[in-house]
């Protein structure tokens, strides 16, 4: 991601040097979100309390996959982590390191592999569990985030369950999805700030009961969820060992 496609890195700078910079989420049938991106930069004690209650989970070496500026990276070197972390805004890991995050590389989900070493503890925190993308996609990499862990590895993704939508603009857009073989919380979005915008990338929402379904064979396993804002949680997965 370079250039003007570095929506998300631009938000994340003027959030540093103190503005308040609004993330536009755009989807493909025109549907806008608009959300104060201050929140990429807040400390601990700001983070929505799902979040802090996952920390708890957290332990040993630690990659966070979606990094953005660091909030996570920052938080979990405090505590004495070994932690890395990783995100396909060059913007957003230039971010990172200035603000003292150790270990930021500019690398995609799909391009983690053993040169990283091997981890404890994985982190999906901010809806990132959805950046795996449709089900085939997603399964493909929670195997090679499998070979990454250490034994006795858990991995602990944000999700939001979908099937509580009532509005009739999302339920039609899920329909959609279905008739077309999509995954029902498929999304297609960007990201926008000012006058740049990110490629087209696909998230998907799932519920408790069909992540579940999801880690069948790709050697995880739910362990529990924890209740957050409306219908959205955080996972918790374990290991399996084979």
């Amino acid at each position: 991601m370079h250039g003007r496609e570095d929506a998300y890195g631009r938000l994340i700078a003027d959030a540093l040097d103190g503005k308040a910079p609004i993330e536009i989420v755009e989807r493909d049938d025109g549907m806008v979100l608009a959300y104060d991106g201050r929140y990429l930069v807040e400390p601990f004690r700001r983070w929505q309390p799902v979040e802090r209650r996952a920390m708890r989970f957290v332990r040993g070496r630690v990659l966070d996959l979606g990094c953005g500026a660091g909030r996570v990276c920052l938080h979990l070197q405090e505590r004495g982590l070994d932690v890395v972390g990783i995100d396909t805004s060059p913007a957003a890991v230039e971010a990172c390191r200035r603000r003292g995050v150790r270990d930021a590389h500019v690398l995609s989900i799909d391009e983690v592999d053993a040169r990283l070493g091997r981890f404890d503890t994985l982190l999906m925190l901010g809806n990132n569990f959805g950046l795996l993308g449709g089900e085939r996609a997603a399964r493909r990499v929670l195997r090679r985030l499998h070979a990454v862990t250490n034994p006795g590895g858990r991995l602990i993704g944000q999700s939001f369950d979908p099937h509580g939508f009532t509005d009739s603009i999302e339920l039609a857009y899920a329909r959609r999805n279905v008739e077309r073989g999509r995954h029902f919380g498929q999304q297609r979005v960007r990201v926008r700030y000012r006058d740049l915008a990110t490629r087209w990338f696909d998230v998907t929402l799932f519920s408790p009961e069909e992540m579940s379904a999801l880690l069948d064979g790709t050697g995880w396993r739910l362990r529990r969820t924890l209740p957050g804002r409306g219908r959205g949680y955080v996972a918790v997965l374990d290991r399996v060992e084979s």
